[in-house]
């Protein structure tokens, strides 16, 4: 109903959660084609997804943006990793 209206931006927050691999998938080729029509933000947590249809990512750390671009760079970003992957070896603060 809303691509209907011409719209510029959709804001999705985490639109695949709880599907399945074949959902998630016809879900991601959807967006890909509205995005040719406009632009699509998307909050998502499921990194197969971003990895598969994400064109740029920002990612933000404490309400600030740590890294922006395309998902191998920001990956492997060592900023991105110490947060995301180095912190809470031990007990959960």
């Amino acid at each position: 109903m809303l691509i209907v209206q011409n719209l510029k931006l959709i804001l999705l927050d985490e639109p695949v959660a709880g599907m399945g691999r074949r959902e998630t998938t016809k879900t991601g080729e959807l967006l890909q084609k509205i995005a040719k029509r406009c632009t699509v933000i998307v909050v998502e947590h499921d990194m197969e997804f971003v990895r598969e249809y994400a064109t740029r990512v920002t990612v933000l750390h404490e309400g600030r943006i740590l890294d922006e671009g395309n998902v191998a760079d920001v990956q492997a970003n060592p900023k991105v990793i110490e947060v995301y992957l180095g912190r809470g070896g031990g007990a959960c603060a």
